[in-house]
């Protein structure tokens, strides 16, 4: 099946460039191209393509405004493509608020060594989103923003650039799994760490769980989003203006406390230690072994260790299965797992592989976690 692809750049070299790339791939067609947002809305409702690629700074209207033109009049796959800066994780940021799926640089050779690499990278990630659900994000958000707090200065290969285990849309019976029958609920516990893991589409489904968090939150949270090193600064950033507890971006040495959340750092691995029951973060250099960095499996296989059956772990919305072995551990010390469900994820890749593993207590609805945590958090 011929997967067809519409580039809105206001650079001719770039939309000749992609276009020449992904149309040399096989069973991607690009059928066409527009200079600014406003063309590219209106060739979207007439072409109707499976995948979109959207600069974000064009005349006449930006990337942004034409991902949230595009969500309302035809919900479309949106891949954005960036710079790797702190400002360009902000925008990028603010196009997967529009309604984007995912994105990649816009240098490529950020993304890849050879022209082969770049065109397999393109190919895999425009499948890839071709299956996605770009409008099973809510429309709305969980919860009202509290008052911001100050920016915390900070310093600023995505994880679109990686060689990645692929997920596609699934039909329900290909996706039924183990789970515990609907209406069924894991007792409240208290957990000494919360681990929620995720990818495409995570963070929004962050931005949305974490929202509906009280600032006196009982227990310690983890987060680990596939996301480049130069775009997490900006993404924790982001949470910690929107949330009521307060969100940062995790360093070495870092004491879990609870109503704090700690981002794991992009190009890096972050494991969790227990020192006299007292949680603490350990911040380790990106393994080239490893496609992820952070990775899921990494720091839930830390935690099955340091916390045996005191942990609740949480996984969302991405591609692959990254998580599944680290949820199995953790499962064999007697802690619990939460998986999101297919009609709310983007793409339900990461979910999917916890739950057909049948290592899945509870399977819920993006906007359910937030009330469930508060709830089943003791």
């Amino acid at each position: 099946m011929t997967i067809s692809v519409l580039v809105v750049d206001d650079s001719s070299f770039f939309r000749k460039r992609l276009t020449e790339i992904l149309n040399a791939s096989g069973n991607i067609q690009v059928i066409g191209v527009a200079s600014n947002g406003r063309e590219g809305v209106e060739l979207a409702e007439k072409l109707k393509p499976d995948v979109i690629t959207m600069d974000y700074e064009m005349p006449i209207m930006d990337g942004i405004s034409a991902v949230r033109e595009i969500m309302k009049r035809r919900p479309t796959p949106v891949v954005m493509f960036s710079s790797l800066t702190y400002e360009g994780a902000r925008v990028t940021l603010d196009a997967l608020e529009a309604g984007a799926v995912d994105f990649l640089p816009k240098n490529f050779e950020e993304i890849a060594r050879d022209s082969s690499q770049l065109q397999r990278i393109l190919k895999d990630r425009i499948a890839d989103v071709a299956g996605s659900r770009p409008g099973a994000r809510p429309a709305a958000t969980v919860s009202k923003p509290v008052p911001a707090r100050p920016l915390q200065t900070r310093e600023a290969v995505p994880a679109s650039a990686r060689p990645a285990e692929r997920s596609r849309s699934v039909t329900p019976a290909q996706s039924a799994a183990p789970a515990k029958p609907s209406g069924q609920r894991t007792p409240a516990k208290s957990y000494s760490v919360v681990a929620i893991g995720t990818s495409t589409g995570g963070p929004i489904a962050l931005q949305r769980v974490l929202m509906s968090l009280p600032a006196q939150f009982k227990a310690p949270i983890v987060l680990v989003q596939h996301m480049p090193a130069s775009f997490t600064p900006a993404f924790a950033d982001r949470l910690n203006k929107l949330c009521q507890i307060e969100v940062r971006q995790a360093e070495d040495g870092d004491v879990l406390k609870p109503g704090l959340a700690l981002l794991a750092p992009g190009g890096k691995q972050m494991m969790i230690e227990n020192r006299g029951g007292q949680g603490r973060v350990r911040i380790l250099p990106g393994d080239d072994r490893l496609n992820y960095k952070p990775c899921v499996d990494v720091t839930f296989g830390s935690l099955a260790k340091s916390f045996p059956g005191k942990t609740l772990g949480i996984i969302l919305t991405g591609m692959g299965a990254d998580g599944r072995e680290g949820c199995r551990l953790m499962k064999q010390t007697g802690s619990v797992v939460w998986s999101q469900d297919e009609q709310t994820s983007v793409i339900y890749g990461m979910p999917m592989a916890v739950a057909k593993a049948g290592l899945t207590d509870e399977v819920l609805a993006l906007e359910d976690f937030g009330p469930r945590l508060i709830e089943g958090v003791s």
